[in-house]
Order: C-alpha cells, then sequence, then structure tokens
C-alpha cells in the first residue's frame, strides 16, 4: 500500500529525518510513537504529501508521489488521502455539514451529491442532528467526529491522523480510538496514526517507534 525508502528531511542545520524505510499493508492500522521532536509530524505530512521530503521515495500502491507537483499532487491528495488533526480544523463561520462537503466541492462534486454524501457519514458518525451546527455549538468529541467525517468524504484509501484524541477527554479519547478499527473495517482504510497516547497505540495492528530520525523498533 504505501512504502517509503530513505526518507530525510532537514530544516536548516537540524536533520529531523535520516532516512526512513517503512512499508505499510492495505487495511492496516499503525501508530507512528516517539518523544516529542522526534520526527513523528514530519514524517506523517511527508507521507501525506503536505511537505516533500529532502531525498527519499514515498509510493502509493506504485504510483510516486514525490514526482507529482502542483494540480497532480493536489487531485492525488484530494481523492486518496483524508487528515484528521488534534485541532480539528473546522471552518468556525460553515456548518457540520458545510465543513464536510469542503473536499469533496475541490473534487468537483455538484451540491446535492455532496451534501448527500456528507449526511450519510455524519449519520454513521452519530452525528444527523447536528448537521446544521457550527464547531463553536459542537462539543470537543463531536467536532472531532465532523473532522472524521470531513477525511471520509472522499473515500479515500488512506487516514493519517495527527494526534487526534490529545485533545480530548477520557470518554471521547476511547471513542474515538474505538472510532478508527470501526472504520477501518467498514471502509476498508489504511490508517497511520501519530500519539502519543499508549492506549490507542497499543490498539493499532503495529507501532513504530521513531527516535532521532530513525525507526528504531517496531512491534
Amino acid at each position: 500500500m504505501i512504502i517509503t525508502n530513505g526518507i530525510t528531511k532537514a530544516f536548516g542545520d537540524l536533520r529531523v529525518l535520516k532516512g526512513i524505510d517503512i512499508e505499510i499493508k492495505d487495511r492496516e492500522v499503525v501508530s507512528i510513537v516517539g518523544a516529542s521532536g522526534a520526527g513523528k509530524t514530519t514524517l506523517l505530512q511527508i507521507i501525506g504529501t503536505l511537505d516533500r521530503p529532502d531525498g527519499g521515495t514515498i509510493y502509493y500502491n506504485g504510483t510516486d508521489v514525490c514526482s507529482l507537483k502542483g494540480k497532480s499532487l493536489a487531485i492525488f491528495r484530494n481523492s486518496h488521502i483524508g487528515f484528521v488533526f488534534q485541532f480539528h480544523q473546522l471552518l468556525p463561520e460553515f456548518t457540520a455539514l458545510e465543513n464536510v462537503c469542503i473536499p469533496a466541492y475541490i473534487a468537483g462534486k455538484g451540491k446535492n451529491e455532496a451534501e448527500a454524501k456528507a449526511s450519510e457519514i455524519l449519520g454513521f458518525l452519530n452525528l444527523t442532528d447536528r448537521l446544521e451546527h457550527k464547531p463553536s455549538e459542537l462539543s470537543g468529541g463531536e467536532q472531532q467526529r465532523v473532522a472524521v467525517a470531513r477525511a471520509l468524504i472522499n473515500n479515500p484509501s488512506v487516514i493519517l491522523a495527527d494526534e487526534p484524541s490529545g485533545n480530548l477527554d477520557s470518554e471521547n479519547k476511547n471513542e474515538l480510538h474505538k472510532l478508527f478499527f470501526k472504520l477501518r473495517d467498514t471502509f476498508g482504510q489504511t490508517i497511520i496514526i501519530v500519539t502519543h497516547d499508549r492506549q490507542l497505540a497499543n490498539m493499532s495492528d503495529r507501532i513504530l517507534q521513531i527516535k532521532d530520525g530513525l525507526i528504531v523498533n517496531e512491534s
């Protein structure tokens, strides 16, 4: 599914990634763990094509995404990758339904099609009665589920989550953890999660530990 070879990244004189080789299988849930500053988020952003490596390659089912640029890269990202962030990144002026529809609109979907799909996903996430609520009217757990729905709207093959439960209380955190596995089992996504949460990591199919810019342990 996803193969990285020799991924390196530096910011000035600081070498953050020093040669990352990983292979992630289809429908696998993988957690990336490590201390703050170890390079977890940088690696996730590079895998998600939000940033480019200084060296190395990334393949999605045989497609060399490092060779894609501009519009081609944006189309690939919007079609194949969904993102879930710690602080939701919802647009405050839009409703839950409108926030979820945005990636579909970018993909060229019509309003009726996008809203029907968004409503279906939000219903799956038990948010049917929150469609017209803006983020400020939602709890933290509800906001994060809206963010998950947004990540799902274009049927991506991969979901990338950066500290997705880091801003949630214990109850909502546990629900979100279970949700990732429900998504994998229902929609067949491959899910990569950067987390400090050991409970979530231990639920994963595999844990990759990153230290000083290298994968030092796999369990």
